[in-house]
């Protein structure tokens, strides 16, 4: 269990970085200045949005027999090592929510909404196929993307010009390439 906590945790963290919805925390901390809500608006959608995903995914392991998933789960590793090397770009739309739901409200609202189909998600389903362990994907998940986030909100650009995100793509796509080689031989 501990290996799907942690295995989850990364993963999220790398993936997260650059992603569409850590630019949207980004323009929230900008456009509000008030980290606290915003932090917990993006815990509050993340664990809605992982635990929906964790709960696929564990419903897919009943679904599915364990050849064919093992085989699916391995491409879409692989796949999502590729899509890792496509940088995301936050849509126009994705800051429309109007601040009468408040800070924590537009925050949660909108990060979920962000969140629906990106490769976070699907990182989450894939894991929790994997691993067989809803509660500790579902908690991996969350932390890794709250690693990648809240300090965004705290610190906002200073942490965008250190990292690069070139590298940051690239190791997170050897990642899933790993993990998918490792699920495809087992």
């Amino acid at each position: 269990m501990l290996e799907a906590f942690l295995i989850s945790t990364g993963i999220v963290a790398l993936a997260e970085m650059g992603d569409k919805t850590q630019l949207l925390a980004l323009v929230l901390a900008a456009r509000f200045r008030k980290p606290w809500p915003i932090v917990w608006g993006i815990f509050a959608a993340t664990v809605a949005n992982h635990a929906l995903a964790g709960s696929l995914g564990a419903w897919l392991t009943q679904l599915i027999n364990p050849t064919y998933l093992r085989w699916g789960l391995g491409v879409s590793f692989l796949a999502m090592a590729a899509w890792m090397l496509v940088p995301d770009q936050l849509d126009e739309d994705d800051t429309a929510i109007a601040p009468r739901f408040g800070v924590f409200g537009t925050t949660l609202v909108a990060f979920f909404l962000a969140e629906m189909g990106d490769k976070t998600q699907i990182a989450t389903v894939m894991l929790a196929a994997e691993y067989h362990a809803w509660w500790w994907v579902v908690a991996g998940t969350t932390l890794g993307m709250m690693l990648a986030n809240a300090p965004v909100v705290w610190f906002g650009e200073r942490i965008t010009r250190l990292v690069p995100l070139t590298w940051v793509h690239r190791i997170s796509a050897v990642v899933f390439v790993v993990l998918g080689v490792l699920v495809l031989l087992a």
